[in-house]
């Protein structure tokens, strides 16, 4: 395992920018799926609208979130590989933490989509918009945690 530290650590700062970059993508697509949820929920099931919005929550996920998530992660634990005393910080334990509980949020709105493509969507519009918050709210500790430091 040395040897294939030693290997990728020149490439430390390449992992880091394109892991934030790869945050960016998620966290951007995070904000604005339940955002399309909001709406999609207001449209009839069947409509040209609903049909539409099914086009865009699929494309959405599967095209910018799917692939930016798993991103974050491959460049997270390269990063983490090279410099693995991060795993003995408090606040880093705390991010993954968070980090974790955004790719829960990050299945549940995929799972949410799904029923959407169904039409089997049980929840309200006024749900979504509160379930909006949650993406920015987590990413508010998250970069916190990561610049503050503060334990």
């Amino acid at each position: 395992m040395t040897d294939f530290v030693n290997f990728i650590a020149p490439a430390y700062e390449w992992f880091k920018a394109f892991h934030v970059i790869s945050v960016i993508f998620w966290m951007a697509g995070m904000a604005y799926l339940p955002r399309l949820f909001v709406y999609h929920a207001e449209s009839e099931a069947g409509s040209d609208k609903s049909e539409t919005f099914k086009i865009m929550e699929r494309r959405l996920l599967r095209g910018i979130i799917n692939p930016a998530m798993i991103a974050t992660f491959v460049f997270g634990i390269l990063m983490v590989t090279i410099n693995s005393g991060l795993l003995s910080e408090g606040w880093f334990h705390a991010k993954l933490a968070l980090v974790l509980v955004m790719a829960g949020l990050h299945g549940f709105f995929a799972a949410r989509r799904k029923d959407f493509e169904r039409d089997a969507n049980t929840y309200s519009s006024r749900f979504y918009r509160i379930l909006n918050e949650g993406p920015p709210v987590l990413v508010v500790f998250i970069v916190i945690l990561v610049i503050i430091r503060p334990f």
